[in-house]
């Protein structure tokens, strides 16, 4: 299950604080670990200290709330972030989104990107202006496509959702003039490996097609609800144990209106 040990990339602006909440968040429904970070580049005398001054400014965002405080060097943040994962033995990286998005929407920094096409560990983005909700996590919506990585994906959000006690459900796409009848028999499929891989009752596990000329009417088309997650598989281009996000993917991650998490490549 993802979130037993939590990554967050913490830079001083919305978007990191952002993170830095939706990682609060994560833990606090899983029990897990929490561990916040800062890369600065290797060739500034100061950075170290600075990178120090802006986790003590992460602390008191956290008022109180257990975390371990990390200093990491790197060329870039997203590089960075993905070596201290290894060293750290984090299994989920959060970062937010960079000035200047949508609100409600992600952007994807170049952070994100390095992280999206190379992370060895599940990468979770949060929307600009996320907030979220007093209640938490309330319902785990996986992208559905009929191929190994999607079935994976569905069989780990299953197991996920029956240990943190919220219902699952699995939402494909019909992108312009399709049949969906293949679709919809793809997804009854799925709801029976989602309830065969964890035990999740018949109530707790539901499916939707949203249709639409692309991916952003067809995502529209589909109801979201507060507290919400979307998972996503990586696409086959990717290399063992690593993210890799596809181009329709990243299509959908950004019109999600909650945060994306996107297992690796043969995630366990």
């Amino acid at each position: 299950m993802i979130g037993e040990h939590v990554l967050v990339g913490y830079v001083p602006d919305p978007g990191g604080r952002e993170a830095l909440d939706l990682a609060r968040t994560v833990v606090a429904h899983t029990g897990g670990r929490l561990t916040v970070a800062h890369v600065h580049p290797p060739d500034r005398v100061a950075a170290a200290g600075e990178a120090h001054a802006l986790l003590e400014q992460a602390a008191e965002l956290l008022a109180g709330q257990p975390a371990e405080y990390t200093v990491q060097e790197g060329r870039s943040v997203g590089r960075g972030l993905s070596s201290l994962a290894g060293k750290v033995g984090a299994d989920l990286i959060v970062v937010g989104s960079p000035p200047g998005g949508a609100r409600g929407r992600i952007a994807v920094s170049a952070t994100g990107d390095h992280l999206l096409h190379s992370a060895p560990e599940a990468v979770m983005l949060a929307p600009a202006g996320h907030r979220p909700t007093e209640e938490g996590l309330a319902r785990i919506s996986v992208m559905y496509v009929q191929r190994p990585q999607a079935d994976e994906a569905v069989a780990r959000a299953a197991v996920a959702a029956v240990t943190l006690g919220v219902p699952l459900r699995l939402v494909t796409l019909a992108i312009g003039d399709v049949s969906t009848g293949r679709l919809r028999d793809d997804l009854a499929l799925a709801i029976r490996l989602a309830q065969e891989s964890s035990g999740l009752p018949p109530e707790s596990v539901t499916a939707e097609l949203g249709e639409g000329d692309d991916v952003a009417a067809a995502l529209t088309d589909v109801p979201w609800s507060e507290g919400e997650i979307l998972v996503c598989a990586s696409s086959e281009d990717a290399g063992a144990h690593r993210v890799f996000l596809g181009e329709v993917a990243l299509k959908v991650l950004r019109a999600a209106p909650c945060p994306v998490a996107v297992l690796p490549r043969g995630y366990s």
